[in-house]
């Protein structure tokens, strides 16, 4: 087995591992509060609407998120070379539907799987497409592929509804302890500490999990893509264009060297610790994604022509 796919599986198994440790954290965070409020009714109705939210959620909120930037599908006769790399990076995945690519007209560099394997695509931006290389966007898409491949969308929105319903619980409960205030001074009830604690640590420590979370999809979607493309190097070029261009906000606010505790507060991980992991990975040029096109990857991918904006009648209608 090649050195890159023995990496590849031992990083899914730990990344599997933890995955399923942070979501277990996550509801064990979410019980404490539903617990106290309703007792054993409490968790399970809790985690009901968690995983109804999180079913209704994983398309819905991406629908809004493209309406709002006036997104447009892509079509194949439009960035014909995109669709290529596509069916390849689809065909490799195990991907049965047919590849959608749809476009935002901004200038910021982002691309994001929208829904599921079953039902999704993938959106970049036109600040994107004018900055990478083919070679450094079909990293990208690897990426993005992977993550339709093992249902992040889902994972995540499963995580944030986790997060929004205890901070709301943990609201109930500091409405309830002022209603319990004058009796607390009256000497008729004790200070319920257990309780003080909960409201006070609960919605950060889901919060804090669920970055947890995401940085650990993170790190797996990326190994995962460069078993797609077997180019490690094309997704670490992508990652360092990625970081000069958002990392500017940080500088301006903190310097060249921002605080390393806002590791912690980030959604994706270090750009360094991810091409660190990536360059230690062996290229498999026999599966290389450029072997098998003529474009030319050195330079942006040709889009003959652009999409309008759909409107968002239409993505709120949208059924696939």
């Amino acid at each position: 087995m090649p050195i890159g796919t023995q990496r590849l599986w031992r990083s899914r198994v730990k990344n599997g591992l933890q995955t399923l440790l942070i979501m277990a954290a996550l509801a064990l965070v979410l019980a404490v509060p539903g617990y106290l409020l309703a007792g054993g009714l409490g968790i399970v109705v809790s985690l009901g609407v968690v995983v109804a939210g999180a079913l209704a959620g994983s398309w819905v909120p991406a629908r809004v998120i493209l309406a709002d930037a006036g997104a447009g599908l892509l079509h194949r006769h439009q960035a014909p070379s995109l669709y290529r790399l596509l069916d390849t990076l689809y065909r490799r995945a195990g991907l049965t539907r047919p590849p959608q690519l749809f476009y935002a007209p901004s200038p910021e560099l982002n691309a994001f799987a929208v829904g599921t394997r079953h039902d999704g695509g993938i959106a970049v931006t036109e600040g994107l497409l004018r900055t990478l290389t083919l070679r450094e966007l079909a990293g990208v898409l690897a990426h993005e592929v992977s993550h339709l491949r093992h249902g992040d969308t889902r994972v995540m929105s499963m995580a944030a509804a986790m997060t929004r319903l205890t901070l709301w619980l943990t609201t109930v409960l500091q409405l309830s302890l002022l209603l319990l205030v004058p009796l607390i001074l009256a000497g008729e009830l004790r200070l319920p500490w257990s309780l003080l604690l909960v409201v006070a640590f609960a919605p950060s420590l889901s919060t804090l999990l669920q970055l947890a979370l995401s940085r650990n999809r993170e790190y797996t979607a990326d190994l995962d893509a460069v078993a797609l493309t077997g180019d490690p190097e094309g997704l670490a070029s992508a990652l360092a264009v990625l970081e000069r261009h958002h990392g500017r906000w940080l500088a301006a606010l903190f310097g060249r060297h921002p605080p390393a505790g806002l590791d912690w507060l980030r959604t994706h991980p270090p750009t360094e610790e991810r091409i660190r992991r990536l360059m230690g990975v062996e290229a498999t040029r026999d599966a290389s994604l450029h072997d098998h096109h003529d474009d030319n990857h050195h330079a942006p991918p040709e889009i003959l022509e652009r999409p309008g904006a759909m409107g968002r009648r239409y993505w709120i209608r949208r059924r696939r």
